[in-house]
């Protein structure tokens, strides 16, 4: 027999597997022998009081094992006699993509300007040690994305937009931990996803696909308002042409191919983005805050997560990808920028907690000097900043850093105390040179945070200078049934880099949705 259940249970309970079969036979009213097995179907924490519970939807086999596996398995065919279909990135959108296409009977050619993601870690360890920032190989540009190296979170809020535990069960096909599949804020963590990543390649490979990496995009090949292909060039310098179909998923940080779509006539919009800071805590004082106790998490307990979210002066102000035990890193894609994101290890383990707190900036807010397309101008606000910082940071990815305290009350840092940051801070006051609409409101919303948390607003906090990068600074004009572009047939712009998404699971599901359009261009469509 099976049963499903829901129960509200102590920590302690639900982290001991023999505790909580013996708390299930009492609700249950059977036998203890008799549970052969317990799958969590959701789990999820409620911290709003000072006693903490563990929220679970279990699935109990009762005297009889499990017959089917934890994931539902999706089967890739041998594509090698299929169309050509050009994905241009192999970041979550492209990866997904090119798995849609498989199974649609297309060939995925996978075009990828930067390395594999074992190469790519190899250029990340430059960043930390030497400071030196590959222009192609960074934590943005290579196999995987800017996901692949900055934390593997993929809760997301766009359930609207297409089947999310497809997703999820994907990435468990291709080696992530099944507990994705339960968890309410499932998180691969930073060291396990690019063995998952290379599993996801090899299969499009082994169907018969093909990934070309150091390969990067220079034009796209047009005739009559239809995209044939693309051409690019590798890094020896062969220029190369690629023909089909193009899903167009280079990433938000692909400002060349920003400049090159608008110099071409490509139909864009400036699209909003928020601005602000990574902010650092001790860990200890996250779990501290969260879980209404002295001593912290304790043993039963996960690293504490926080959200926050207000308006000031008309802008919403609000952390952004939180990081628990994790890692501050230099996410910068040139080498005179400074640009900081936030990622966490599997365990989530670290001595410090961070999030990104941002402020929505929205194109109106920003001056248009009249010099430049109208749909570049947030990408060149972006730039402008991250300029500034890298000139604060000393032209290096030492990065500009102020307490939190002192940054609400307008006052420079004279120590900073200890942070993950590898490549190291600089004392700067971000109150002073950060753009007022920014600095004002982080300001406000910070007191109005420390509020609701008391203990949040401290000088043991640290802000690190500057988080850019939450999304795309434009959108790619599309037509909302076909997915193509407005104008162009056969281009397909998709996921993050063409402004649709926001986060590794949106982003599969858009490079998903592409690549059913596709096949339905081709006219092959999936069933």
């Amino acid at each position: 027999m099976i049963k499903e259940i829901n129960i509200r249970i102590l920590p302690h309970i639900a982290f001991d597997e023999a505790n909580l079969k013996e708390h299930i036979s009492c609700e249950l009213g059977i036998n203890l022998n008799s549970i052969c097995h317990i799958r969590t179907l959701k789990k999820s924490i409620d911290a709003r009081q000072r006693q903490v519970f563990i929220n679970l939807t279990l699935r109990i086999y009762i005297n009889e094992e499990p017959t089917d596996e934890t994931f539902t398995r999706t089967e890739y065919p041998d594509v090698q006699k299929g169309k050509q279909v050009i994905v241009v990135g192999e970041g979550p959108c492209g990866l997904f993509a090119a798995l849609k296409l498989i199974e649609c009977g297309l060939r995925p050619i996978i075009i990828e300007r930067g390395k594999d993601v074992r190469e790519r870690k190899k250029d990340l360890a430059k960043i930390k040690h030497s400071q030196q920032v590959d222009n192609e190989s960074n934590y943005c540009f290579g196999e995987g994305g800017a996901g692949a190296y900055s934390d593997g979170k993929l809760y997301t809020r766009s359930k609207k937009r297409g089947d999310t535990n497809h997703i999820l069960n994907v990435f468990c096909q291709f080696g992530a931990s099944c507990n994705i599949l339960s968890d309410a804020h499932p998180h691969i963590g930073t060291d396990r996803l690019p063995i998952v990543i290379e599993n996801m390649r090899n299969q499009i490979i082994k169907c018969g696909g093909e990934v070309h990496f150091q390969t990067k995009m220079t034009r796209l090949l047009i005739t009559n308002d239809k995209c044939e292909g693309i051409a690019a060039i590798t890094s020896t310098g062969e220029e190369k042409e690629y023909h089909g179909p193009v899903i167009l998923a280079t990433g938000h940080s692909a400002r060349d191919v920003y400049r090159y779509l608008s110099s071409a006539d490509i139909e864009m919009e400036a699209k909003g983005i928020a601005v602000g800071v990574r902010l650092e805590h001790p860990s200890h004082l996250i779990d501290q805050i969260q879980y209404h106790n002295k001593q912290g998490r304790g043993k039963y307990l996960p690293a504490a997560e926080y959200s926050f979210v207000t308006q000031v002066d008309g802008r919403g102000v609000y952390s952004f990808c939180m990081c628990p035990g994790g890692f501050v890193i230099p996410a910068a894609t040139d080498k005179e920028q400074i640009v900081v994101n936030g990622m966490s290890p599997s365990s989530r383990g670290g001595k410090w907690s961070n999030s990104g707190m941002v402020v929505e900036v929205r194109p109106e807010d920003i001056r248009d000097d009249g010099n430049t397309d109208e749909a570049l101008k947030v990408m060149l606000f972006q730039e402008k900043l991250e300029k500034e910082c890298w000139l604060q940071g000393n032209m290096k990815q030492t990065a500009p850093a102020q307490r939190m305290g002192d940054f609400v009350k307008g006052k420079l840092s004279y120590d900073l105390p200890k942070s993950s940051y590898a490549p190291g801070l600089i004392s700067s006051p971000l109150h002073f040179w950060m753009p007022k609409g920014i600095s004002t409101r982080l300001q406000k919303g910070f007191e109005y945070f420390g509020k609701q948390r008391r203990g949040f607003l401290t000088n043991e906090a640290l802000m690190i200078g500057v988080e850019t990068r939450t999304s795309a600074p434009i959108r790619i004009l599309r037509n909302n049934e076909t997915l193509q572009h407005i104008r162009i047939n056969g281009l397909f712009p998709a996921g993050e880099g063409a402004g649709f998404a926001g986060g590794i699971v949106s982003a599969g599901i858009d490079g998903e949705r592409a690549a059913e359009m596709v096949s339905e261009y081709l006219g092959t469509p999936f069933a």
